[in-house]
């Protein structure tokens, strides 16, 4: 419930608990989690978590730390989404919702000036890094291509030993069942839903489409956020683009990890497409089973992989591979943040073809200046004054309420 500010603040939230006040982990150990975290898939913030409980307490503690890392951001969200979807034509939810779009723009700028100053230490990962943005970006190449690519390029220049130590007795037998549990775990709601409501059910598409998000979600939340929504709003018709930037808004601000935007982007897509159910119900369910899909398979990874730690740090060709997966994450979040700007700035565009180029043409005479000026003070906010991340967005919020009642 303290968990704002996204994965940093949260892991800032958790060692300096963790290490500081209650001394359960020395400082040695809380890092060689987390960098243990930083080379699987999913929120690192919700991977450490279910690390820490593991360590302490094995799998209950992996599970009670996991779970309840999880829970009351999702739930707080899925008020929100409900709220969201009941309020809207409501001038101060409208309001809102328009003062926080442009705190969100500004968000994932910085969001991507802290990544790019992390991630890009040589050549060859600003290269992979454009490299990245050009393909998604101009080429529509998939996220999952990006990721594969970029992480063959990275092993096989890294120079080093790409040997690991000798595991324990038993210690593959204990993962091979305890991955077995896990995936009868994460694929049984999906498997639930296509058997009673046919394979071609919105639930079914929430089911798989999130599951293939957690298996490629290098890079946090933001790495994704882009392939996401164009998929969502494109492929799929859950949500306007609007309204996956309201989403964003709302992540960014509430407590919990900052993936669990994807709850909301299910939460839409189920209240768009109900049948059988009411609208309400199949939104519910379609958020819960978002959740389920995206948090249940980076807490098996802990499960299965804690053991074998060891082995992974030792391998230099995998943290080359890591490396260059970060670099071309920031290609991805560049193309997040033009993505999000010509929608949020201008009321036209449109995706234009031409061969295998793919680009979006906007009409500049449909720029929203009040958004724009919006935008403005909050880059002001952030950047020259430093103001921390959710009140910019309170402040914008505020400001967009204003807006919308003296207009």
């Amino acid at each position: 419930m303290l968990g704002f500010g996204g994965p940093a603040g949260q892991i800032a939230l958790m060692h300096r608990i963790l290490v500081d006040e209650k001394k359960w982990i020395d400082e040695a150990r809380f890092m060689h989690a987390l960098n243990f975290c930083m080379l699987l898939p999913g929120p690192e913030a919700q991977k450490l978590a279910t690390y820490a409980g593991w360590l302490l307490h094995g799998t209950r503690g992996g599970l009670a730390a996991g779970i309840l890392f999880v829970l009351p951001g999702a739930l707080v969200m899925l008020a929100i989404s409900l709220l969201y979807v009941l309020g809207q034509g409501i001038p101060v939810v409208d309001g809102a919702l328009f003062g926080i779009k442009a705190a969100v723009l500004v968000i994932v700028v910085e969001a991507l000036i802290r990544i790019g100053r992390r991630a890009l230490k040589t050549r060859l990962l600003y290269a992979l890094a454009a490299l990245a943005f050009v393909g998604i970006f101009f080429l529509d190449l998939p996220f999952p291509l990006i990721v594969v690519i970029a992480a063959l390029v990275g092993y096989s220049t890294t120079q080093g030993t790409a040997a690991a130590s000798a595991p324990a007795p038993g210690q593959w037998r204990r993962a091979a069942l305890t991955a077995t549990i896990g995936l009868l775990l994460w694929w049984a709601p999906v498997a639930l839903a296509a058997l009673t409501l046919g394979t071609r059910h919105v639930m079914v598409d929430i089911g798989l489409f999130f599951s293939k998000l957690a298996t490629v979600s290098f890079g946090g939340a933001y790495a994704l956020l882009a392939y996401m929504a164009q998929q969502a709003v494109e492929n799929y018709g859950w949500m306007s683009a609007p309204e996956m930037v309201d989403g964003l808004g709302f992540a960014e601000t509430l407590p919990g990890p900052l993936i669990k935007v994807t709850q909301f982007v299910g939460f839409l897509g189920a209240w768009r497409n109900p049948e059988p159910f009411s609208p309400v119900t199949a939104a519910v369910l379609g958020s819960a089973l978002t959740t389920w899909v995206t948090f249940v398979p980076p807490m098996l990874l802990i499960f299965a992989g804690a053991p074998f730690v060891e082995q992974l740090r030792a391998n230099q060709r995998l943290s080359g591979a890591l490396a260059a997966i970060t670099a071309a994450v920031v290609g991805v979040v560049l193309n997040l943040t033009v993505w999000f700007v010509l929608h949020v700035l201008f009321a036209s565009v449109v995706e234009q073809r031409a061969g295998p180029l793919r680009w979006f043409a906007f009409d500049p005479a449909t720029i929203d200046v009040k958004v724009g000026i919006l935008a403005v003070i909050a880059a002001i906010l952030a950047f020259r004054f430093h103001r921390g991340l959710v009140e910019v967005v309170l402040v914008m919020a505020a400001l967009g309420i204003a807006v919308r009642l003296l207009s």
